[in-house]
């Protein structure tokens, strides 16, 4: 597993509060794993059942009420066998997508109500502190919780000194056996310098979708093997095809399946991690086009776009250079970045789609289109980085 991305929040002093999230994996016992899916049963029921209160309370008043988790805990006496913290943020998470949907609607659309099988189950549980501790902490194996007690955990990361563990979210996918702990530590850190990038230090990135990515040295990654894996795939979901929907048999293999996009998800985000701690840690800006990666993907007829994980790779190579105070440059993507000769800048319009290579009608130049791309990614974004830093004053 992998750190996640650290949200921050500037104070003053220079200084600023961080928040990192660690993912670990649970081994619960049969006790604990039961508990486990009786807080996720319920946090899905107390989900559906306030978002029906609120549909019926708002056809009959016209007034938008959400009511609280208490309400329900004598009609639903199951409820109290939980801890409570999980329901409060049921609540809470409730009413955050009921402001996201009146602030934005076509962003983020109308809560839905919540099917059992369906994605994946999780809780969220807050760290209290009491006059005898706090109510979440780490052992040397393992995690201790409310109403849990000592959940045995796969701890390969301990948090560093001055980090504070804030709260907790316990998941588990649909079809899957595995429990996952996101445990989330906020910590005050110093404000990196920030680097200012020369050319020698800069990288332009242009997205490929049989290469992943052609960068500005003409390299690219070397990808992982999946191929048999999605073959695999394809099968068990041809077997699955002849089923009968909802049999046991159909079930069954729909788990099977299940399993099989866990892993190849889990090759391609490691993946996606290394490649891009690689690159942050060698260069000390990356710059890279804003490509609308799902309209791409509707004028792609081939498909694998959106399997390729570009659009993760491009948010983790982001936190990762400001974390380090390196510059991760977005340049537009209507730039004709494409079709302007690198050497002497001539913008070619007859350029199609297909023209892998192409020769200058200015220069007469050799001009391989990938990297050419990518190089003139690299010079416009140090271009916008050095007009901004001056707009600001840096200079």
């Amino acid at each position: 597993m992998a750190v996640k991305k650290a949200k921050s929040l500037e104070t003053d002093k220079g200084r600023q509060t961080q928040y990192t999230v660690i993912k670990v994996r649970l081994y619960p016992t049969p006790e604990q794993a039961k508990l486990i899916e009786k807080t996720f049963g319920c946090c899905r029921w107390l989900w559906n059942q306030m978002l029906a209160d609120v549909q019926e309370f708002y056809a009959a008043t016209d007034v938008h009420y959400i009511p609280t988790p208490a309400r329900y805990k004598k009609e639903a006496p199951f409820l109290k066998e939980i801890d409570s913290q999980p329901l409060c943020t049921v609540h809470q998470n409730l009413r955050k997508a009921f402001l996201d949907f009146f602030r934005a609607p076509s962003d983020f659309g109308y809560p839905q109500f919540k099917k059992k099988k369906a994605g994946k189950d999780s809780f969220t549980v807050y760290c209290r502190q009491y006059r005898t501790g706090p109510s979440i902490y780490l052992t040397q194996n393992g995690i201790q919780m409310p109403k849990l007690g000592l959940i045995r955990a796969n701890l390969y990361r301990r948090p560093s000194r001055g980090w504070s563990l804030k709260l907790v979210t316990v998941s588990k996918k649909a079809g899957s056996e595995k429990y996952f702990c996101s445990i989330s530590f906020g910590y005050e850190a110093k404000m990196p310098e920030q680097i200012v990038p020369t050319p020698q230090k800069t990288l332009g990135l242009n997205y490929s979708l049989s290469r992943f990515y052609v960068d500005s040295e003409g390299a690219s990654p070397a990808l992982p093997e999946l191929a048999a894996a999605r073959k695999k795939l394809a099968r068990m979901q041809q077997k699955l095809s002849r089923m009968e929907y909802g049999s046991g048999n159909f079930e069954r293999q729909l788990q099977k399946i299940r399993r099989q996009h866990e892993y190849i998800a889990n090759r391609r985000k490691d993946f996606i991690h290394k490649e891009s701690r690689r690159i942050a840690n060698a260069w000390d800006a990356v710059c890279v086009r804003d490509t609308d990666l799902a309209e791409l993907a509707h004028r792609l007829p081939q498909g694998g776009v959106m399997d390729s994980g570009f659009g993760m790779f491009r948010m983790f190579l982001k936190y990762k250079l400001e974390r380090q105070g390196k510059q991760y440059i977005v340049v537009d993507r209507l730039a004709p970045a494409a079709k302007t000769c690198h050497q002497c800048g001539c913008v070619n319009q007859t350029l199609t789609a297909r023209d892998k290579s192409w020769i200058c009608p200015e220069c007469g130049a050799a001009v391989t289109r990938d990297v050419n791309t990518a190089q003139n990614l690299r010079d416009m974004g140090l271009a916008r980085f050095y007009s901004q830093w001056k707009e600001t004053g840096a200079a």
